[in-house]
């Protein structure tokens, strides 16, 4: 067999193109914000992770330009070695005084985080215990540290118990991995059931926070804010690609966990560090949801007053308390079509179609910004209720 029989393969992907209903790789020519141009079109946006609406704030360009200017347009090395700047230092130490951790690490992007941390931490002769929704790079995770994985059922708790029952903890150190809010669904996990279970065997836990940052608790800390379980989350893993406007990822964690990950981590060891201009709009984005923790509360209002106005309508959605609203549209080919008619109509939103969701459960993902406007959302559900209606009857 050729190995690049299985490329040739592009029925599905030809069938899309055909019909243009092709809903990938869209280019942008403007900023991330409530409102983009998209191909030559204006566009309502609501498929962005860009929670708090910071990735056009001027303060935060203005950082990234000055470290641009003051220390160039990259590091030209590891964090091991040659790529550690100041602000990278004062990045980490910055986000561990608000996570209210002894320490931080920070990758290059969210995906190298889940890899770096958890193929250091895990081993193969430990367990890890993975939340069936999970993001992929905790999958890829999973594989690359060598330890046993077992999978349990979407935010199953008898399951989880069931799966931790068959662990020799002797012998086995266990770590459970969570999304905080997953990403999919914007349903959040059961954190207290799975710090209780954690405690009851033995077991470390990590959250993949990367949607939970900015979005949960008082002060946007996340999920564990959000339960009020700050002290019982043993690592915190994020993203700086969504609320904090940029790109990259961190861990949070004791400092004699974060220094060990530091030394045994072969993607941060092996990859070269954070952006200067990147950690700098980073850095600015924090400081901008510290003193303006408003805008958390003002991302769950716009969330909601969408919510509920897609609810009024009778449009089946995914319950959540989260600015991630899955609408259902059932069949990949009802979802592709919606998907288009909607970028004609001017509104932007995210298809999830098998092998993502289960056969016949395919949705449109929709995810809003402390910067929207009520006036954008209601433009925006005149579109999404006239196109439902379109596709309502299209066959497989």
């Amino acid at each position: 067999m050729d190995l690049f029989e299985k490329c040739e393969n592009r029925e599905r992907l030809d069938f899309l193109k055909q019909n243009g209903i092709y809903p990938y790789f869209h280019m942008l020519t403007s900023k991330q914000a409530p409102e983009v141009q998209m191909e030559g079109k204006d566009m309502i946006m609501i498929g962005s992770n860009n929670y708090l609406g910071l990735t056009s704030h001027p303060e935060v360009i203005e950082a990234g330009v000055k470290a641009l200017e003051k220390y160039g347009s990259g590091c030209s090395g590891s964090r091991f070695l040659n790529g550690t700047l100041d602000l990278h230092i004062e990045l980490e130490q910055r986000l561990a005084a608000f996570l209210k951790k002894e320490d931080v690490v920070t990758f290059s992007t969210g995906f190298q985080s889940n890899l770096g941390i958890i193929s250091a931490i895990a081993g193969r002769n430990d367990y890890i215990l993975c939340d069936r929704e999970n993001h992929a790079s905790i999958y890829d995770a999973c594989r690359l540290s060598f330890a046993r994985m077992l999978r349990y059922r979407h935010s199953d708790m008898e399951d989880l118990e069931e799966k931790l029952k068959t662990v020799d903890t002797s012998v086995s150190g266990i770590l459970i991995v969570t999304d905080g809010v997953f990403s999919m669904g914007g349903d959040i996990a059961k954190l207290p059931e799975i710090v209780a279970l954690a405690k009851k065997y033995g077991a470390r836990v990590m959250v993949d926070d990367a949607h939970g940052l900015g979005v949960l608790g008082a002060h946007g800390r996340g999920t564990a804010e959000h339960f009020g379980l700050e002290d019982e989350v043993d690592i915190y893993m994020g993203t700086f690609s969504k609320s904090l406007a940029s790109i990259g990822g961190y861990m949070a964690a004791k400092r004699y966990v974060c220094d060990y990950v530091r030394h045994n981590s072969r993607p941060f060891i092996f990859s070269a560090s954070l952006t200067p201009a990147n950690a700098a709009c980073a850095m600015k984005s924090l400081e901008i949801l510290e003193r303006e923790p408003q805008r958390v509360k003002r991302l769950a209002q716009i969330s909601n007053y969408m919510r509920a106005n897609l609810k009024r309508e009778g449009i089946d959605i995914i319950e959540s308390t989260t600015p991630i609203i899955p609408i259902y549209t059932y069949t990949d080919v009802k979802t592709f079509t919606a998907c288009k008619l909607l970028f004609d109509r001017g509104v932007y939103v995210n298809s999830v179609v098998s092998p993502a969701t289960p056969v016949g459960q395919s949705l449109i993902r929709t995810s809003y910004m402390a910067t929207h406007t009520e006036e954008q959302m209601d433009r925006a559900l005149t579109q999404i209720k006239a196109v439902l209606d379109i596709v309502k009857d299209i066959q497989e």
